[in-house]
């Protein structure tokens, strides 16, 4: 018997469990605004310039008097690019009048002198009050820090998955979410009043851990009270999460234009959040397996009262914990390294694969949805468009899944999704809605080859080493999102370069998918003998089909795109 057989007895998919489902998921909403807040607390105002200090009497009046608009005037001071605009880097190192009364051809033809611009600069404040770009300067020479503060969050995503995951196997799952809540609204709140740019990129890193603690163990606990049967259902649903926080985010974005009230708008309710979370039970598998019976005997019995089963949980007793999860007893008793990803032919093949498939997902997706600035639409409205793309992208996505496999699936998600992304360089500058289309159409794959890499590694990796297998993907994925913003700054050299590596890698990775052995109606191996036994190493022929839907362990991560 197992663990899975007891939450059968004590109601199943009841009333707890979607209230747990429900109060896990919410916070979910505000994390992935976390994750997506660069987009609007980064944004790069329209920026000139800014223009000295007149004292002739000359420029007095013009500027006091004067009928000619802020563009015109500018015309003495800025010059201007290839399509007409100022310049915003550079400006004319003394004032030229006379430029005001001629036309647009004769001041192209005209060979001023041009310097860097030594007093700052002006922003356009219409669309965004203000961000930390226009705070601390970060254009021209400055603008790489601007990416390299969503690379810094990134980092602390990592190292929270990392640090938070092993944390949470020692004390607990609802211990290490709770903690991660408070420290993502401590943090969350001061980055708000950060003083410098130094500062505001430690805070970030913090609450990158933090967001990775949250999505880490919220996912845990959530699947570990939910029968397998079930979960497919509940995971599912729950990645929309994402969606819905990036609906959420333009919302709140929308109404609040300064980057430092966003941020304390999406950090303060989790110290609500923090509260709220010692409602939540701890995992009963995890007590077990800690030899807390009797915490875990008092979690069930409260789940079977909730579930309106109050006499299923008074039968339960050590005895009983003890023959429901004596394989999984047994098998936490035995250590696995990361070693055991590569010992045989077929793991090798099988974890270097995966390897490039996690981490083109989300150098992929994160370098779409994080410069949704150069599509040249609202970035409010094009945060809603990239969002809803997520809902059809995901039936199609399950669909394929279950028709035509997971192999296929993969691959062909992220080969449509670098192809779409490829062909963005061939359409022209000025045709910025079809270069939207292509952008959400390649978003859509993306994140739906995001969601399928989840189900599939879970189905790959044998049981004994399927949380390893889990951990290191996610921490390949890491590594891509930290990425995404660094070959962001490509387009300095050459404004294409983003797109082409946005392109080729997902392509390339897609291909290596086709490498993998197919999992559709597979049952999920319990060891590495396993693996090789069902990928024909041996040439026998696999168990009957059962139930092929991953049945994961409580620290991993599954079915969303979080941690995002």
């Amino acid at each position: 018997m197992a663990f899975l057989d007891l939450l059968d007895n004590i109601g199943g998919l009841g009333l707890f469990q979607l209230l747990n489902a429900i109060l896990l998921t919410i916070p979910g909403f505000l994390t992935a605004c976390h994750a997506l807040l660069q987009n609007f607390s980064a944004a790069i105002p329209n920026h000139h310039c800014r223009i000295p200090n007149q004292t002739s009497t000359v420029s007095n009046w013009i500027f006091s008097f004067s009928e000619l608009s802020n563009k015109s005037i500018l015309k003495a001071f800025i010059p201007l690019e290839k399509n007409n605009k100022p310049s915003k880097c550079e400006r004319y190192l003394n004032p030229q009048w006379n430029l005001l009364i001629l036309n647009e051809t004769t001041h192209h033809k005209i060979n001023q002198t041009t310097e860097k611009c030594r007093d700052g600069w002006d922003y356009d404040r219409r669309e965004f009050l203000e961000t930390i770009v226009s705070e601390w300067d970060l254009v021209c020479s400055r603008k790489p820090l601007k990416q390299m503060s969503q690379t810094v969050y990134m980092g602390g995503v990592l190292a929270g998955a990392i640090i938070l995951g092993r944390l949470s196997d020692k004390f607990g799952r609802r211990t290490v979410l709770t903690w991660s809540y408070f420290l993502l609204a401590v943090s969350g709140t001061s980055t708000a009043f950060s003083p410098s740019y130094f500062a505001f990129c430690c805070l970030r890193f913090l609450c990158g851990m933090a967001v990775a603690g949250i999505s880490l163990n919220s996912v845990s606990l959530m699947m570990e009270w939910i029968p397998t049967k079930s979960r497919a259902c509940i995971g599912t649903l729950g990645s929309f999460g994402f969606t819905v926080g990036q609906l959420l985010l333009a919302g709140i974005a929308y109404n609040i234009r300064t980057w430092r009230k966003l941020q304390l708008s999406i950090s303060v309710p989790f110290f609500f959040f923090f509260v709220c979370s010692w409602w939540i039970p701890e995992s009963a598998r995890w007590l077990v397996l800690n030899n807390h019976y009797d915490k875990a005997m008092r979690e069930i019995q409260r789940v079977a009262r909730v579930n309106r089963l109050p006499e299923e949980g008074k039968k339960i007793t050590v005895e009983v914990l003890h023959m429901h999860m004596d394989k999984e007893i047994h098998v936490n008793k035995t250590s696995h390294t990361h070693f055991d990803l590569v010992r045989t032919p077929q793991l090798r093949k099988i974890t270097i694969c995966l390897m490039m498939l996690w981490c083109s997902c989300s150098l992929g997706y994160y370098g779409l949805v994080m410069d949704l600035q150069k599509f040249g639409l609202s970035m409010y409205l094009a945060q809603i468009i990239f969002a809803l793309m997520d809902f059809p992208s995901l039936f199609i996505n399950l669909t394929s899944l279950n028709l035509l496999g997971r192999r296929i699936t993969q691959g062909g998600m992220l080969i449509i999704a670098g192809g779409v992304v490829l062909a963005i360089i061939f359409v022209p500058e000025d045709m910025k809605i079809l270069q939207t289309v292509l952008a959400m159409i390649g978003t859509g794959f993306m994140g739906a080859a995001f969601t399928s890499i989840y189900i599939y590694t879970g189905e790959l990796y044998p049981t004994m080493i399927r949380q390893t297998g889990m951990g290191f993907g996610s921490t390949m994925a890491r590594i891509g999102s930290m990425s995404a913003p660094v070959v962001l700054m490509l387009d300095e050299y050459f404004s294409y370069l983003p797109s082409i590596v946005f392109g080729i890698i997902p392509i390339f990775a897609g291909f290596s998918a086709f490498m993998l052995p197919e999992t559709l109606n597979v049952p999920l191996p319990d060891t590495i003998k396993d693996v090789e036994l069902q990928t024909g190493q041996l040439g026998i022929t696999p168990k009957p089909e059962v139930e092929s839907l991953p049945c994961w362990d409580a620290t991993m991560e599954g079915w969303t795109k979080y941690g995002q």
